[in-house]
This record gives C-alpha cells, sequence and structure tokens, in this order.
C-alpha cells in the first residue's frame, strides 16, 4: 500500500472520510449516506461522491463500519474472539478495486453471543493510544471490551443509548415532557440510584413517578434517565469483568459522554482514561495501512 490512502468509517446512518499522505491526515469528510441512507444510489457511487478529487487509480481505501454488514456494500467475515489484532489487516475484504472493508469481531458462546463492526478500529487505535485491560465504548450500543496488548479476549454489548432514546420518546415515561435541559444534579441522583440497585426494571416507572409527584423537574426527566441507566450499566459491568483497580480503564467516546461513564466508574472505585472516537479510529486504521503496506 502507497503512503497516500483513504480511511473511511462507514456506519448505518453516516460516513466520514478522511485523505492520508504520508502518516499525515489532509483532508476529512462527512455524508450522512450511510448504508441505510444511500437513496437509491450504489456504494460506489457514493464512494466515488465523497472522495472525489482525492483518488487516483492506485490510491488504496480502507474502510470499516456496517459496510460490511449484511445491509451493507460486500459482507466481511467476522473474527472470532480471542481474536489477535494482528489479524484485524491480514483479514480484509476487498469490496472492490483498491477497496477494502476490515473485518468486524464476534463472539458466540452459550453464555455470550455478540458482534461488533467498527468498534475494532478503535480498539487498535486506543490500544495504542491509551492500553487498558478493559475498554469501554459508548454510544448507542455500549460495547464493554476485554482485551491484552495481543488480542481481544471477550466483549460485552449493552443497549443503554438506544433504550434511553426509546424510552423517553416512545414510552409513558417520556410522555408529554417538555424539551429537555442538561442537569449535573439530575444526572447525579440517576447515577447514585443506578449504582445501587440490582433491579433497574422495578425502577424504571418511579421516573414517570418522580416528575408526576414532583420530585423530579419535568425538564431533567433525561438527565436523570441517563444516570440510572449508565450507572446500573457500569456497576454490572465491572461486576461481570472484575478489572484490575490499579489500572485505569479506557473510555472511547465524544468527551461529554465519555465524562458521563468516567463518573460512573469514578464512583465505583475505578480510575478511567478517555479517549475521543474518531482519534482511537484513525490511528487504528492508519496502522492497518501500515501493516498492509509492510
Amino acid at each position: 500500500m502507497t503512503s497516500r490512502y483513504i480511511a473511511i468509517d462507514w456506519g448505518s446512518t453516516n460516513l466520514r472520510a478522511w485523505l492520508y499522505q504520508g502518516g499525515a491526515c489532509l483532508e476529512s469528510r462527512k455524508s450522512e449516506a450511510g448504508v441505510t441512507r444511500l437513496n437509491g444510489r450504489t456504494p460506489e457511487a457514493v464512494l466515488a461522491e465523497v472522495t472525489e478529487g482525492w483518488r487516483d487509480e492506485s490510491t488504496p481505501v480502507l474502510m470499516a463500519g456496517m459496510v460490511g454488514s449484511n445491509a451493507g456494500w460486500k459482507i466481511a467475515p467476522y473474527l472470532p474472539c480471542p481474536a489477535r489484532f494482528a489479524e484485524f489487516g491480514a483479514q480484509l475484504t476487498t469490496a472492490a478495486e483498491h477497496v477494502f472493508i476490515i473485518p468486524g469481531l464476534c463472539v458466540q458462546r452459550e453464555d455470550n453471543r455478540n458482534v461488533m463492526r467498527g468498534e475494532e478500529t478503535q480498539l487498535l487505535g486506543a490500544r495504542a493510544l491509551q492500553p487498558a485491560p478493559l475498554y469501554i465504548m459508548p454510544g448507542t450500543h455500549c460495547k464493554w471490551v476485554q482485551a491484552d496488548n495481543e488480542q481481544v479476549h471477550d466483549f460485552r454489548t449493552v443497549m443503554t443509548g438506544e433504550l434511553h432514546h426509546l424510552l423517553l420518546k416512545q414510552s409513558l415515561i417520556g410522555a408529554g415532557l417538555p424539551e429537555q435541559q442538561l442537569n449535573a444534579d439530575a444526572f447525579q441522583a440517576g447515577l447514585a440510584q443506578g449504582l445501587e440497585t440490582d433491579a433497574p426494571l422495578a425502577r424504571l416507572f418511579e421516573v414517570r413517578a418522580g416528575h408526576v409527584l414532583g420530585s423530579l423537574a419535568r425538564e431533567h426527566v433525561s438527565e436523570f434517565l441517563s444516570g440510572l441507566l449508565i450507572g446500573n450499566e457500569a456497576a454490572s459491568m465491572t461486576r461481570l469483568w472484575q478489572p484490575d483497580r490499579q489500572q485505569p480503564l479506557t473510555i472511547v467516546a465524544s468527551p461529554a459522554l465519555a465524562g458521563r461513564y468516567q463518573q460512573a466508574l469514578n464512583a465505583l472505585g475505578f480510575q478511567a482514561q478517555t479517549l475521543e472516537g474518531d482519534a482511537a479510529f484513525q490511528a487504528g486504521i492508519r496502522s492497518i495501512a501500515h501493516a498492509v503496506a509492510e
């Protein structure tokens, strides 16, 4: 692979692209043409549009995310865990000439069935930038990943982000609420409840009861619910993984979301360092590009 290449994070609802030359990012672009929003266009046409002016005949394109799913351009098989980081760049799927898709990861056991696409590339970058025994990757579906310097051992997915959205927008909890406002005290109150409960389902209706009875401001329901769900997620996942409290964990997310998980982990007695998702993704895809070039 040449020193000039294009990196693409192609998800369900959007696409982000970066042009690299000699290890430096020259330009970046964004598009809302995720794999579920192609609007009748082919993936080839979207790629040509997004990378216009960037490519010549030999410029390689490395892609990760839902573009490799059964809803994307071409299925890139999952690597089963435990999966060595070195395998990520050795198991690329060719979508077109000089266009490659990075494989996702999977776990298939009786006690855990899981898949990821896109986060594996962030993991590769996070391992280089902020190594940890446990990586937390919040979002719509939060990934908790156990890894060492050589391989990904295991991971779980928690649907916290999606559940928060559904409860607020499509359940009785959020019915008739005014526009929601950020509020640190409401988040902290929800977090405290989430950290201590073993039965979060039994506490969810109390969120509605709280604002009906006046103990929770109607414009702060989202914040309280966020704290409740994140607190319970952090408590249950750290009980499951039992990470070493002497080693910092790594949270890969936007600063605002990472801060919420950091508060939860700190309350449980864990140290946590944070890393932005784009920085992790770009570092990960750079290492794959360099490995392929060797």
